[in-house]
């Protein structure tokens, strides 16, 4: 072990707070570190099963639930890594739809420990290698993994994925991929393998990721040109070149954008049918048991709750238009924190015709928002200042929310991880509170 690795009893939180702090950034793309300690590490880049790498500036998440919950459903043991979680790191790793213990978590980062010897990795790089690493122990029957940030320079591309997935591209991360969907597609299209299937759920793809996939040789089916679907008035319709399937339930996750989602999936499960072959009620059980936290989640009860991780315009006027659709409510009422490297102006302007009034607080994070850029952002893009209320933490803005809020309001929590995670605790006190 190295210095100051934790000890082998270290529990869970140990292993989390030390690998914060090994690394002198925490994002630096690149995979010459992450394939030296795979390598150190015993884990081929082509796993021995099938892997599907799920990349995109929105949605990935979701098509990543889609498809562990087809594939489960199937019978398959599928391994599923996905990030950032919202109140448990186990919740990032999942084998047969289970999160991964404590324990087994921390014997994979001792592994991992053991193998980099003196080579620095991010917190993800390390997660990354550790959460396929107990795939290996499980022998998985499959594994879906997301693409942390952008796709040819992120850790997860160190393994070759059988089916890439790009969901779409649109402006975010600015600093790390580039200001225009050119830049951002190629970067997002570098998890394309050549002759090996990739889809792409962007109906309007930026020419970028169209000459990369044809370059590589990968064999690439985009969204309204290879693969489409129809919506109806209970269910839906699914076509791929000739092949149509209908009377499909839409999916149980919220929201107009997921059939979007559901259709890549489908693509996904045709294109590995060989490999990982899934009957049309496997698919729809799959769809109609998909479960996604944080992803326009409304909680059950009154006041209504939304809880979504909208962090970039795109996402959030998705956010937008899912509220609208909800119906009349005679207040809503925002939870909102951003952190300071994303497009705040651009999230809050998506969303403040939805918005009746906001609760805003800056995020206890290094790169959280404070409370006066928040401020000064939501008033520039329109907001009346009589309208936004300003919290120092984002447990009081949470909690103000619940005081505020009437049996026929909505509260909105959204613009993070983090304010997601807040709103999910402030509603398990209430719950708690309520019984007792």
């Amino acid at each position: 072990m190295n210095p100051g690795s934790p000890a082998a009893t270290a529990t869970l939180e140990t292993w989390l707070a030390y690998l914060e702090g090994i690394h002198s950034r925490p994002i630096d793309l690149g995979l010459e570190r992450v394939n030296r300690v795979r390598e150190q590490l015993g884990l081929p880049s082509s796993l021995p099963f099938p892997v599907i790498i799920v990349g995109g500036t929105n949605g990935k998440g979701s098509v990543c639930a889609m498809l562990e919950a087809i594939l489960s459903c199937a019978g398959y043991r599928v391994g599923c890594y996905t990030s950032p979680h919202l109140l448990r790191y186990n919740e990032r790793v999942r084998v047969r739809r289970k999160e991964v213990g404590d324990a087994e978590l921390c014997a994979a980062f001792a592994r991992v420990e053991n193998a980099r010897q003196d080579i620095s990795l991010t917190y993800f790089e390390f997660g990354t290698l550790a959460a396929v690493s107990c795939f290996m122990d499980r022998e998985v029957d499959a594994a879906v993994l997301e693409v942390g940030l952008g796709g040819r320079l992120d850790a997860v591309n160190v393994f070759d994925a059988d089916c890439a997935v790009v969901t779409g591209v649109a402006l975010d991360h600015l600093d790390y991929l580039g200001d225009d969907r050119e830049r951002i597609g190629y970067e997002k299209a570098g998890i394309f393998r050549s002759a090996r299937p990739a889809v792409c759920g962007d109906p309007d793809p930026p020419r970028s990721l169209l000459d990369h996939g044809a370059s590589v040789g990968a064999r690439l089916m985009v969204l309204g040109r290879d693969f489409g679907f129809q919506a109806e008035a209970r269910q839906w319709r699914y076509w791929s070149g000739d092949r149509r399937r209908g009377g499909l339930p839409y999916p149980a996750l919220r929201g107009r954008r997921q059939l979007y989602n559901a259709a890549t999936v489908l693509t996904v499960i045709e294109r590995l049918r060989e490999q990982l072959p899934v009957s049309m009620a496997e698919v729809r059980r799959g769809l109609v048991e998909v479960e996604h936290p944080g992803r326009f989640q409304v909680l059950p009860g009154r006041p209504a709750v939304v809880l979504d991780v909208a962090h970039n315009p795109q996402a959030a006027g998705v956010l937008a238009d899912n509220l609208l659709d909800m119906g009349h409510y005679e207040n809503t009422l925002a939870v909102f924190g951003m952190l300071k490297d994303k497009d705040i102006a651009g999230v809050a302007r998506a969303v403040a015709p939805r918005i009746d009034r906001w609760l805003v607080a800056p995020i206890d994070h290094p790169r959280g928002a404070d409370a006066e850029r928040l401020r000064r952002e939501l008033l520039a893009v329109g907001v009346a200042a009589e309208r936004l209320t300003v919290l120092p933490s984002l447990a009081e803005a949470a909690h103000c929310a619940w005081e505020l809020a009437g049996g026929s309001d909505r509260i909105a929590a959204f613009g993070s991880f983090h304010t997601v995670a807040e709103m999910l605790r402030q509603a398990a006190r209430q719950r708690r509170t309520r019984i007792l």
